[in-house]
C-alpha cells in the first residue's frame, strides 16, 4: 500500500450513517403493525434503563422508614380494639394487600405517562426519569386533600355503604379491586395506555348492577347517578381539554418562540436546549405530581372502607376530632334541630328513626316523617357527642352505629337539599337554613371522612414502587407510536402543561381523571397541529381499549363479586 493510500480518508457507506435512514422507518407504518415494537427512536437506551444502585438504596430506605412509621401508626390505631379473634386482622391484611396491589399497577401502568415525553426528547435518562417521577408521585399522594377519595366513595348507593362490615362488603370490595388489577395488567401486557380511573369507576358499576340484581331491584336504579355523572363528565372532557388545549398550546410556541430546534426532532442522544429542557423536567415532575395526587386518592378511600368495615372501633370515627370541634359539632347540631323544628313542628316521634331514613335514602321518596326522624337522629348524635366530650371517647360499641346515624343524616340532608324526590312535596330549605345545613354537613364529614396518615404513606410506597418497574412498555407507546415522528422538544412541553394543569384542576374540584387518557390525547393534540400525522391503528386500538375497558371491567368484577357472595353466605 503507498504512501498516498494511508492519508486518504477510509470509504465509508453514507447510507449506513445518513440521518433519512431514520427518517424511511418512521414513515415505514409496518413497522408499526406488530404488537410490542422494539422502540426505533430509543431502542438501546430503553433496553439498557435500570432504576440503577443509587436509585434502588434511596427508595429502599424510604421503603424501610415508610414501613416503620406504618407499623407503628397502625399499631397504635389497633390498640383500642379488643378482640379474641384472629380473623379481622387476617381479612384486614388481605383486603389492604389486594388494594396497594391496585395502587401498585396503577403506578406502573399509568406513570410511564409522565415519563415518556422527557424520555423522548433527551431530557432526562430513564432511569433518572423514572426515580424523579416515583418520588413526586409519592409526594403528590402525601399532599393530596381527599375530595376525590371520598368522591369515588360516594358512588356507592347508600344500602351497600351500609352493609360494609359485613361478608357482602367485603366481596364487594375484593371483586372491584381484582376485577381493576387483572384488566391493568392485561392492557399494560398489551403496551395499551389505559385508564386506571375507567378501569375502577367501571368495576365499581359491576359490583353495583350485581348487587341491586340480586336483591331483586332494578340494576340501572342502583347506581348513585348524581356524583356518577360528575365523574363520566370528567373522565369523557378531559380527553377533549387534552387534546384541544395541547394542539392550541404548540401553536401558541410556534407563534412566539422562533428557536427552530424546539420544532425538530432530537438528533441522537442529543440534550434539548437548557431553557426548554427546564420546562419539561418541571412539567414530568408536575404531572408525576398530579397523578399521584388525583389517582393516589382513589386506593385511600377504598381502603377507608376496608378500614371501617373490619375494625370499626379504630376507624368508624374521627379520633383526632377533639373537644373544640366536638364543641362546635354540638353547636352545629343544634342549630339544625331547630331549622327541622321549622318544617315539621310538633309532629309525632317516629318509633325507629334509623330505619325510616334507611327506607328514605333507599327509595328516595319523601313523607313528612322524614324530617321527624332526621330532627331525632340529629339529636340522639349531638347528646352522645356532648357526653363522650371528644370521639375518640365514645364507647367502642357505640362507634359503629354513631357512624352509620351521621352517614343517613348526611344522606338525607343531601337528598332533601338536591329535590328529585318522589312522594309528597319535600320541604322548602331557606337562603339562611341552607347555611345552617351547610355547616352541619361540613362537620359530619370532618367527623367521618378522614384519612390517616399512614394509609397515605402506604399508598405513596405501592404507587412510587409500580413507577420504579413496569413503565417501559407504555412509555414505548406514547412516545413512539402516537405520532409518525418523534416527538419534538415544544410537542413534548405542550403535552406536559396541557396535562398537568387539567389534572391539577380536576383534583381542586375532587374530581377523578385519566392520566393516562389526559396524557396521551394531549401528545396526539400537539401532533396534529403540527400536522406530524398519527399512526391511526394505535390510536384506534387505544380507543377500543378505552371503549372496551369500562364494559370488560364491569362484568369481571359483577362476575367476581356474585362468585365471592356465593363463598361466604
Amino acid at each position: 500500500m503507498g504512501a498516498a493510500s494511508l492519508l486518504e480518508p477510509p470509504v465509508v457507506d453514507e447510507k449506513l450513517v445518513e440521518e433519512p435512514l431514520i427518517d424511511e422507518l418512521l414513515v415505514d407504518e409496518s413497522l408499526f403493525a406488530e404488537p410490542l415494537v422494539e422502540a426505533v427512536f430509543c431502542d438501546e437506551k430503553l433496553k439498557k434503563a435500570t432504576i440503577g444502585k443509587m436509585g434502588m438504596v434511596a427508595f429502599s430506605l424510604i421503603l424501610m422508614v415508610g414501613l416503620a412509621y406504618i407499623a407503628t401508626q397502625l399499631s397504635r390505631d389497633l390498640s383500642v380494639v379488643h378482640t379474641a379473634s384472629v380473623f379481622p386482622y387476617l381479612l384486614l391484611g388481605l383486603a389492604l394487600l389486594i388494594a396497594l396491589g391496585f395502587e401498585f399497577v396503577n403506578g406502573f401502568h399509568d406513570t410511564a405517562n409522565a415519563v415518556a415525553t422527557v424520555i423522548y426528547t433527551n431530557s432526562l435518562e430513564p432511569h433518572v426519569a423514572v426515580v424523579y417521577s416515583g418520588i413526586l408521585n409519592f409526594i403528590g399522594v402525601l399532599l393530596s386533600s381527599g375530595a376525590v377519595a371520598f368522591t369515588i366513595l360516594h358512588l356507592f348507593p347508600s344500602e351497600m355503604i351500609l352493609k360494609m362490615d359485613d361478608g357482602l362488603g367485603f366481596a364487594m370490595i375484593f371483586a372491584l379491586l381484582l376485577a381493576a388489577i387483572l384488566w391493568n395488567l392485561a392492557t399494560w401486557y398489551g403496551g395499551l395506555p389505559t385508564s386506571s380511573s375507567h378501569t375502577l369507576i367501571g368495576s365499581i358499576v359491576g359490583v353495583v348492577v350485581v348487587f341491586h340484581w340480586m336483591q331483586g331491584g332494578s340494576a340501572a336504579a342502583g347506581i348513585n347517578w348524581e356524583p356518577m355523572k360528575k365523574v363520566f363528565e370528567a373522565l369523557l372532557i378531559s380527553p377533549v381539554v387534552g387534546f384541544t388545549m395541547a394542539g392550541v398550546l404548540f401553536l401558541l410556541f410556534k407563534l412566539t418562540a422562533k428557536d427552530e430546534r424546539l420544532y425538530t426532532a432530537p438528533k441522537g442522544d442529543t440534550p434539548p436546549p437548557l431553557y426548554i429542557r427546564a420546562l419539561l423536567i418541571l412539567t414530568c415532575g408536575g404531572v408525576s405530581y398530579a397523578h399521584g395526587s388525583n389517582d393516589g386518592q382513589k386506593g385511600m378511600g377504598l381502603i377507608m372502607l376496608i378500614l371501617v368495615g373490619t375494625m370499626p372501633t379504630a376507624y368508624a370515627l374521627n379520633h383526632a376530632m377533639g373537644a373544640g370541634p366536638v364543641q362546635e359539632f354540638v353547636v352545629s347540631s343544634t342549630q339544625l334541630a331547630g331549622v327541622l323544628d321549622k318544617v315539621a313542628p310538633q309532629a309525632a316521634a317516629v318509633p325507629d328513626a334509623e330505619s325510616e331514613l334507611k327506607k328514605f335514602v333507599t327509595t328516595k321518596r319523601y313523607d313528612p316523617e322524614v324530617v321527624v326522624a332526621l330532627r331525632q337522629t340529629v339529636i340522639d348524635v349531638r347528646n352522645q357527642a356532648q357526653a363522650a366530650g371528644t370521639l375518640a371517647n365514645v364507647p367502642q360499641n357505640m362507634q359503629t352505629k354513631m357512624r352509620g346515624q351521621m352517614y343517613l343524616s348526611g344522606e338525607t340532608l343531601r337528598l332533601l337539599t338536591s329535590g328529585g324526590l318522589t312522594g309528597s312535596a319535600s320541604p322548602k330549605i331557606t337562603a339562611a337554613d341552607a347555611k345552617v345545613v351547610a355547616s352541619y354537613q361540613k362537620d359530619l364529614d370532618r367527623s367521618t371522612q378522614f384519612i390517616p396518615s399512614w394509609v397515605k404513606v402506604a399508598v405513596a410506597l405501592a404507587l412510587g414502587l409500580g413507577t420504579m418497574i413496569g413503565w417501559k412498555r407504555i412509555v414505548v407507546t406514547v412516545g413512539e407510536k402516537i405520532g409518525k415522528t418523534r416527538m419534538t422538544y415544544a410537542q413534548g412541553a405542550s403535552a406536559q402543561m396541557v396535562a398537568m394543569t387539567t389534572i391539577l384542576a380536576a383534583g381542586a374540584y375532587g374530581l377523578p381523571v385519566s392520566t393516562t387518557h389526559v396524557l396521551s390525547s394531549s401528545v396526539a393534540g400537539s401532533m396534529t397541529a403540527n400536522r406530524s400525522g398519527l399512526q391511526w391503528e394505535t390510536i384506534r386500538n387505544i380507543a377500543t381499549a378505552w371503549v372496551l375497558t369500562l364494559p370488560a371491567a364491569a362484568l369481571l368484577s359483577g362476575s367476581l363479586f356474585w362468585l365471592f357472595n356465593s363463598l361466604v353466605k
